[in-house]
């Protein structure tokens, strides 16, 4: 194992060496906007994956872009223990709860339960569960291209 000051990539980021691809994750992307979903609930789904994915790359990205948008510390920093942190509404907490399931499809016989797919469509309509679904599959895309190529947190800006 590597130590993590000297962890390199094993090539060059595939959205610089591939522009098609990623000019199709971006137009995938932006596809979900028109949804309805908030972007701050877009964000924190996004910062969720990249956990869960291992991606550092990525959850320093997604934290800036967080902080930037004026979210406050508390809800960056829980958002890895959203289930007992006071921090997010119930659309939120629904959000990731998708986001977790969608995340690890191979993890349990039934990927997305029953329940957890009611409560999101309790708290989202149809056009803005469809935007979450994008967003969480897209978000995955990027974790599965900087996780294996190892893109270390720190270059993407």
């Amino acid at each position: 194992m590597q130590d993590a000051a000297t962890i390199q990539p094993r090539m060059a980021n595939i959205a610089a060496l591939v522009p098609e691809a990623l000019r199709a994750l971006l137009a995938l992307g932006k596809s979900a906007k028109p949804g309805g979903l908030p972007a701050t609930t877009a964000f924190l789904v996004h910062l969720r994956a990249r956990q869960i994915n291992g991606c550092s790359f990525c959850a320093e990205m997604h934290s800036r872009e967080l902080k930037e948008a004026g979210e406050p510390d508390e809800r960056i920093w829980t958002i890895a223990a959203w289930r007992e942190a006071p921090y997010f509404t119930n659309a939120e907490r629904t959000a990731l709860a998708l986001t977790e399931a969608v995340t690890r499809l191979s993890d349990r016989a039934d990927p997305v339960p029953d329940d957890i797919w009611e409560q999101a469509s309790r708290h989202y309509d149809e056009q803005a569960l469809a935007s979450l679904i994008i967003e969480i599959a897209a978000i995955n895309v990027w974790n599965r291209f900087n996780v294996t190529t190892r893109q270390p947190a720190g270059t993407w800006n």
